[in-house]
């Protein structure tokens, strides 16, 4: 069978081991020549081929559900699913999402992006099945990366009390995350990993025991125990944690042998209660390349799939404003060694692996736990260091609390650093930076800022370090900067809450907060076409907002517009519009951003033309709305 031929899971049922080694080796020449060409995440699917294959071999996917953890490691999944024909869309725009998405598949029964969250919600499903009386196996398939998350701990600490809700966890463990993982958890797994488990047999202790003359019936809680101890012993060191929370451990079997899996995972659904079923796997498995890079591959931009090599660039491009931010970062810190770069397992894609390489005393990479790494900078600034706590806008989410009861209340210098802010393109929904211009702009003791280009964002970094009267961010977007000119040193703090005027003009104030300043640069360029002149200010800071710069032009031009790649809802264009209410200025308002709007999957100028935020498309809905002039459409 080829796996073309597969539209559902349950063709997997009867196959041979053979048979379904040639399905496994058919999904990885897909996936790879998928990513290859249109890029995407490479080793995190090459690395479940036959824990997916085993796994759904010995289940009846027709009522059984299984939740996969984030999702990127679930292209296989996918191919299984009947979605093998258009896999060569992934993550293209209306193509198949890179994650699961519950409205694209019934077998996507539960959609992720961030990590953690499999066990709570397979859990969930669970004793809604109890509930109801009804009659369907559970799985959810979690990495050693996701484990270190602290929610997939407080899944598993409820999952092992219910002794009598049936639930299968997969621990798919090949020591990665995206960056190697740190912390005691990935420690005492990798020592599994190199340690031969104690071979013993006590299957029938139990039944045995009971056939002794005059003593059978007598001992029942002595058996208990004993067979507890030599469970205990039977197992490694992290299976015995895990038996005491109350999981029934299998493992560790190798990921990659499709007959271990098979029997394993047969044997596991037998038993009652929690099950943990721990699979050792190679991420990036089947293609040497990846395997041998497991952090540079996990996800890659197209590439030659016969070398492994990106295609070179067409041409010298502006470095990206992680880069910029790291390579300030690393000056500022040499010499100042109370600053301390801290990341949630994205190192590289902060940047902050470079901090690491140069100043590893001044780098900390906590794994995925968001909130533990916002409330222990927390605790670095209460003891005078510099935290720079660098996280995507996305997973920042995840420390809301923390960031305004152990942060903000308390009026501590921590700074944050908010990576993809904004549109982010193939990722889709879970991932897009969106919210966090309205979910920090109501926290007290918080100052809010957006560089216009990278040497903006230097100069900003410089502020945000020095800054101590409480906390402060910065956000900032995905991809590279314009390519203005750097400096290497010697730059200068903004003052807090000022803007600046880039053009002015006097029929129109036009402001874009942060990398939308130079939309709304090009906006007034347009509109000076048809005979509009704007004045164009760059506010740098939606909190405190220079109202002293704002209010008096808007008072004078009578007609405000306002741009930014976030939510419309409390974000930069409502913090104008609350300061022109509460000040009685009273002129007409213009927002442009994100509406009330999930934003899918596609490039990210495809989600701006979608959206009507590229620069000619707001130039002319001005003319449309303030002027109304509806000129030939602009290009």
């Amino acid at each position: 069978m080829h796996i073309s031929e597969i539209t559902h899971p349950n063709q997997l049922h009867g196959l041979s081991i053979r048979e379904l080694e040639e399905i496994a080796r058919q999904i990885r020449e897909k996936h790879l020549e998928t990513i290859a060409t249109s890029g995407g995440h490479l080793g995190p699917g090459l690395g479940v081929v036959e824990l997916t294959i085993g796994l759904y071999q010995t289940l009846d996917l027709d009522k059984d559900k299984v939740v996969w953890d984030v999702g990127h490691q679930a292209y296989p999944h996918k191919m299984l699913t009947g979605r093998y024909f258009d896999f060569h869309t992934l993550r293209q725009k209306n193509g198949v999402a890179g994650y699961l998405k519950r409205c694209e598949s019934k077998f996507d029964h539960f959609g992720a992006g961030h990590a953690s969250t499999s066990i709570s919600a397979a859990l969930g499903m669970a004793l809604a099945r109890d509930a109801k009386g009804e009659d369907f196996k559970t799985v959810a398939i979690i990495g050693d990366g996701a484990l270190t998350g602290g929610m997939a701990l407080e899944a598993i600490n409820h999952a092992g009390h219910l002794r009598h809700t049936n639930l299968m966890v997969v621990l798919n463990d090949n020591e990665m995350s995206i960056s190697p993982n740190v912390g005691a958890i990935s420690r005492y797994l990798n020592k599994v990993r190199l340690s031969d488990p104690v071979q013993f047999i006590a299957d029938n202790l139990e039944e045995q025991v009971k056939h002794l003359p005059f003593v059978g019936e007598l001992i029942t809680e002595d058996v208990d125990r004993l067979k507890e101890g030599m469970t205990r012993l039977a197992v490694p060191k992290v299976g015995a944690v895990f038996e005491e929370l109350g999981f029934k451990y299998f493992g560790p079997i190798d990921g990659h042998n499709l007959e271990e899996l098979i029997s394993t995972f047969k044997q596991a659904h037998k038993i009652k209660g929690p099950v943990l079923v721990h699979v050792a796997t190679v991420k990036g498995k089947g293609y040497a390349v990846a395997e041998k890079d497991q952090v540079g591959y996990h996800a890659q931009n197209p590439f030659d799939l016969a070398t492994g090599k990106a295609y070179p660039a067409k041409g010298p491009k502006p470095p990206s404003f992680s880069k910029v931010f790291a390579d300030t970062l690393i000056k500022l810190a040499e010499n100042n060694p109370n600053i301390i770069g801290i990341t949630a397992a994205m190192a590289t894609g902060t940047g902050l692996d470079k901090l690491q390489q140069k100043l590893p005393k001044q780098y900390i990479d906590v794994g995925i736990a968001e909130q533990h790494a916002v409330t222990m900078a927390a605790g670095l600034a209460c003891e005078g260091m510099r935290p720079v706590v660098a996280i995507y806008s996305t997973f920042l989410q995840r420390a809301f609390d923390q960031i305004i009861h152990d942060v903000c209340i308390q009026k501590l210098p921590v700074f944050f650093c908010i990576d993809r802010a904004g549109i982010v393109g193939a990722d889709g929904p879970t991932h897009q930076g969106m919210y966090d211009i309205a979910y920090l702009r109501c926290i007290p003791n918080l100052v809010i800022m957006a560089p216009k280009d990278e040497a903006e964002l230097q100069r900003m970094l410089v502020t945000g370090v020095n800054y101590t009267d409480g906390a402060i961010a910065m956000r900032y977007p995905r991809g590279n900067g314009f390519g203005v000119t750097l400096m290497e040193e010697g730059w200068e703090e903004l003052e807090i809450g000022k803007g600046e005027i880039l053009r002015t003009g006097d029929d129109l104030l036009l402001m874009g907060y942060g990398t939308m300043t130079y939309t709304a640069l090009q906006v007034a360029e347009i509109l000076s076409e048809h005979g509009i002149e704007a004045t164009v200010v760059n506010p740098r800071f939606v909190k405190p907002l220079d109202t002293e710069l704002i209010l008096p032009l808007a008072e004078k031009l009578g007609k405000v517009v306002t741009i930014e790649e976030g939510c419309l809802i409390g974000g930069f264009g409502s913090a104008v519009a609350e300061a022109l209410v509460d000040n009685n200025v009273q002129v007409q308002v213009k927002r442009y951003g994100v509406p009330d709007i999930l934003v899918d999957h596609a490039e990210p100028n495809e989600s701006k033309a979608d959206l009507g935020l590229t620069s000619p498309q707001l130039a002319q809905n001005i003319l449309k709305t303030f002027f109304s002039k509806q000129p030939a459409k602009i290009s």
